[in-house]
């Protein structure tokens, strides 16, 4: 009997996305994930404390800057645990970013001599940074319970807000990836513009300080609607945002397909500039 022959062809142009594929590849995938987990966390003093830390610290700068010096307002709720509910979320935001866009550049030599979908490398590192962002959240949960606030019945709705920030960190993370894979500048770039992102996102302040006529275009990022969900659900700092929430949705997926797509287009040349 002979052995089925397969040929590889580099896509050409815009190539589809083959779903397919990827669910066969399912369990590399899942590896993958695993392997990222285990990387941050082995032979690691502190271990899990490094999920916390950095919210936590920076939580701390926030209060005592933002909330003690500048008295920004907290909508009504004490302004460490105010940020910190921003922080969980964008944590995870800015960290998936960052290493799901070197993800292809450090995989360069399981590129260049194995076949398996290169969609897997972005979404990877994602997903295992999924681990942070749960030890991060029960923090939050524990740090409500000590000051005695408890969740709105919205806090039901938390998931679909997690789907919503997993899709935008993919479809940044495989458009960024893609890019650092022919210019090494984007990994610079990215360091200081996730800084600068953050002060366009309501992390060390609520929307209500954005003019009205602004709001719309200001939503447009969708970890806005993300990031007031999280305090509304969980804090009930406000009604449920789902003006905010709607504005961001449609250029979360937006960019989804879009960084899919891109990243396919450029697939056919990474093995020869990684």
């Amino acid at each position: 009997m002979q052995p089925e022959l397969t040929i590889l062809e580099p896509p050409r142009g815009w190539a589809s996305i083959n779903l397919r594929e990827l669910w066969r590849y399912r369990e590399l995938f899942l590896f993958m994930v695993w392997r990222d987990v285990k990387t941050r966390y082995v032979q690691s003093v502190l271990g899990i404390g490094w999920a916390v830390l950095q919210p936590l610290i920076t939580m701390v700068v926030f209060t005592v800057v933002f909330g003690g010096l500048a008295r920004m307002s907290s909508d009504g709720v004490p302004y460490a645990i105010f940020s910190f509910a921003g922080l969980v979320p964008w944590t995870y935001f800015a960290n998936s970013l960052q290493t799901s866009s070197s993800s292809l550049v450090s995989a360069s030599a399981l590129v260049t001599k194995v076949y398996f979908p290169r969609l897997v490398i972005p979404i990877a590192p994602v997903l295992a940074k999924l681990v942070d962002f749960a030890i991060a959240f029960v923090v939050l949960l524990v740090m409500m319970a000590v000051l005695g606030i408890y969740p709105t019945i919205w806090v039901l709705f938390v998931p679909v807000l997690v789907l919503m920030m997993i899709v935008t960190a993919c479809g940044f993370g495989m458009l960024l990836t893609a890019l650092s894979a022919q210019y090494r500048d984007v990994k610079y770039a990215l360091t200081f513009g996730v800084q600068l992102l953050m002060y366009a996102a309501p992390v060390i302040y609520p929307t209500s300080k954005i003019p009205e006529q602004w709001l719309g275009v200001y939503a447009l990022n969708p970890m806005v609607g993300v990031i007031e969900g999280f305090r509304a659900a969980l804090l009930g700092t406000r009604p449920m945002p789902w003006d905010l929430i709607a504005y961001g949705a449609l250029p979360s997926v937006l960019v989804l397909v879009f960084g899919a797509l891109y990243f396919r287009r450029m697939e056919r040349h990474f093995a020869d500039v990684i």
